[in-house]
């Protein structure tokens, strides 16, 4: 079970903040379009990846040559209430991370769901 000063402490930094949000509004995201959309590096973005991994914020998966990171389904319903709130209230301070990978270009294309 996830604890409160554990959520707060990953999400301290801005750009594992920015990731969780982007993540927690479109579902599923890989390393290549955070970075795109964050304007970073990727051993930046895949450090806070592992760091919000670890946390049991966010749970990866392998499809071909991408990684894909996706909030954790089992996360209390406060954190997941707390992520949908804060991105509610803060599209204005996403809106050049989300208007960047919109623009991406070569976005990975993920598979339909087996089952």
């Amino acid at each position: 079970m996830i604890t409160p000063p554990e959520v707060f402490k990953c999400l301290a930094d801005e750009t594992r903040t920015r990731a969780t949000l982007l993540i927690a509004s479109l579902g599923e995201l890989c390393v290549c379009e955070l970075m795109c959309a964050l304007d970073d590096s990727q051993p930046k973005i895949s450090r806070h990846l592992a760091q919000l991994r670890g946390s049991g914020l966010l749970l990866d998966r392998r499809q071909g040559q991408w990684v894909y990171y996706r909030l954790n389904p089992e996360l209390p319903a406060w954190v997941s209430d707390m992520l949908q709130m804060t991105n509610e209230a803060n599209a204005e301070w996403l809106k050049v991370n989300v208007s960047r990978l919109q623009n991406m270009n070569d976005r990975p294309v993920r598979a339909a769901a087996c089952c």
